[in-house]
């Protein structure tokens, strides 16, 4: 089994099952430092155009989860776990007007991990 780029915990799991139960299919990008810094933004699928400066590092809960190439370069030896804090965050993600934040934690990859990563998806 392939080690997977992005991860989310049961409370960020609860969260995305409630916003789909409001919106329907959703995507995540991972903001790059306007607003709340580098937050994970989650948007109604299709409402945040992706395009060739972005790649999908995997999904989470059938959500995809892209981020800029440039930015992934900085990222790119880390695993990535999407948590949930509480707290209205000062961007336009789906979960604020809940009284809550995606929250991006992270930390590198073993060696053994680093070579069986899963593949990267790129705009067609």
């Amino acid at each position: 089994m392939k080690t997977k780029r992005v991860l989310v915990t049961q409370k960020g799991i609860d969260l995305i099952n409630q916003l789909k139960a409001k919106y329907g299919g959703l995507m995540f990008h991972q903001s790059g430092g306007c607003c709340d810094g580098s937050q994970p933004m989650c948007f109604e699928k299709g409402d945040f155009k992706v395009g060739q400066s972005d790649v999908c590092l995997g999904s989470i809960e059938n959500c995809d989860f892209w981020m800029s190439k440039d930015q992934f370069e900085y990222w790119k030896h880390t695993q990535l776990t999407i948590d949930v804090v509480p707290g209205m965050g000062s961007s336009f993600s789906l979960e604020i007007p809940l009284g809550f934040r995606f929250l991006t934690q992270s930390r590198l990859y073993t060696e053994e991990e680093a070579n069986d990563l899963e593949e990267l998806r790129f705009m067609d």
